[in-house]
């Protein structure tokens, strides 16, 4: 068992150059429901049996009340960068004017992240959609990427000088595939069709952002953060559907943002289904970026269905997280190589990455060993990445605190911090303590 997170001596990871990190989510850890307004999780959270223990996000972390306890927190641990995102419902009013004690609230944050000298990389959208707009159609509706334009203009102008790197949108993946197409995220749609276009209309989003960034903080960083599933044949008869399962989960969003293009899968896909694509839209899309951000847990195996599509597969006998998911350290740096041997890429961040376990607090202690190996496998995938010449600049661990985990409500930890959630007290886990010491070597 690793009781220890450690990288070799020599590793460009423990240069000053290289950032470390840990990452939130708006609607995960600040509760606070009313001085916001409702999203489509709000909305999503009262739908019996969608969230795995009926939980909702009103109160969460009550982050927005105890915000200057867990900066503390998060000075702390020694991070050179905190990885945190704006709720659009709690930033702008309905009729898209500024919200200003919402938009008070990210500003004070930032000037205190600013004051003890942690660099803030603030994500624009993750995930918590306005309600109001999702009574018009939501991502399916076209409108909502241009509103998400005039948001990012007003957010990154209130916020100018304070924010050292913008993410457009993360994880567009499982907002509009996991959100739309097989609806066990909000807003809980189960349509083919609905989740390419809401894919689709996501990503024009991010184009549209990225030129607004481009104009209002032209010296600031500005990219996109993409979540990646490595996709395995079960069988060597099953290698094209885990082929087309690395299209359309994974190239789907990357080849976009980076090439203007789709991957061929479109074609094969029914018309019926395709996404409305207008002329100029892959070429807005695909502004260039600053950095692409990598969120990476575990890798997928794959077979083939009756109907030559491809179908998820569970693998037994492997070492899985509190998730289910295949602890898979390898596969990391497969996937940096293979997207640095695929594509011309900016530099790269590793914007989530971590683990939930089955944690139990004990006389004042958490002893979570299992995440620790998890952290020490996984940041020496990355440093195998660099040294077979991938441009990796930082590593945010995922996450900071126990929080909402989506539908899984409160019964997933994936905090280097424990919360107790009836006292709201934070309790640091022994892995906090052993990210905390392998960033303090660095400063010797």
């Amino acid at each position: 068992m690793i009781k220890t997170i450690s990288l070799p001596a020599n590793s460009p990871m423990l240069q000053p150059s290289f950032t470390f990190g840990v990452a939130t989510a708006s609607f995960q850890i600040e509760g606070a429901r009313d001085s916001r307004l409702d999203c489509i999780w709000d909305t999503f959270c009262q739908q019996p049996n969608m969230i795995a223990d009926q939980s909702n996000g009103d109160a969460a972390c009550e982050h927005v009340k105890l915000w200057q306890q867990d900066i503390d927190m998060i000075a702390d641990l020694a991070v050179d960068a905190y990885r945190l995102s704006i709720s659009w419902p709690r930033a702008l009013h309905q009729d898209g004017t500024v919200n200003q004690q919402g938009i008070g609230f990210y500003r004070d944050l930032l000037i205190a992240l600013k004051t003890r000298n942690i660099k803030t990389y603030v994500t624009l959208y993750h995930w918590d959609l306005p309600q109001h707009f999702e009574d018009k159609g939501g991502w399916q509706n076209r409108d909502t990427a241009y509103a998400f334009a005039a948001y990012t203009d007003i957010v990154s102008k209130e916020l100018t000088g304070l924010v050292d790197s913008y993410a457009t949108l993360n994880e567009p993946f499982c907002s509009a595939y996991l959100g739309y197409e097989i609806g066990v995220h909000a807003p809980g749609i189960k349509s083919q069709k609905a989740g390419r276009q809401a894919a689709h209309h996501q990503l024009l989003a991010h184009g549209l952002a990225m030129q607004v960034l481009r104009k209002n903080c032209p010296s600031t960083e500005a990219g996109i953060v993409l979540n990646f599933s490595p996709t395995y044949p079960l069988t060597s008869a099953d290698t094209i559907a885990a082929e087309q399962a690395d299209q359309y989960h994974n190239q789907w969003y990357i080849k976009a943002v980076l090439e203007g293009a789709y991957p061929a899968l479109l074609n094969e896909l029914d018309p019926l289904v395709q996404p409305n694509i207008q002329a100029s839209d892959m070429q807005v899309i695909s502004q260039p970026i600053d950095f692409l951000g990598v969120n990476y847990y575990t890798r997928i195996h794959y077979k083939k269905t009756a109907n030559n599509w491809f179908d998820e597969a569970v693998i037994d006998n492997v070492p899985v997280t509190d998730m289910g998911w295949e602890v898979y350290p390898q596969g990391l740096t497969e996937l940096l190589v293979d997207l640095n041997n695929q594509y011309n890429l900016p530099k790269m961040y590793i914007t989530e990455n971590g683990a939930a376990m089955a944690d139990t607090l004990i006389a004042g202690q958490v002893l979570d060993y299992d995440r620790i190996s998890y952290y020490h496998t996984h940041l020496n995938a990355v440093q195998n990445a660099i040294e077979q010449g991938v441009n990796v600049q930082g590593y945010f661990a995922w996450s900071l605190m126990d929080n909402f985990e989506w539908a899984y409500g409160y019964e997933k930890r994936f905090g280097l911090v424990y919360i107790d959630y009836k006292t709201q007290q934070r309790t640091l886990k022994e892995s906090a303590k052993q990210y905390r010491a392998l960033l303090k070597q660095r400063q010797k």
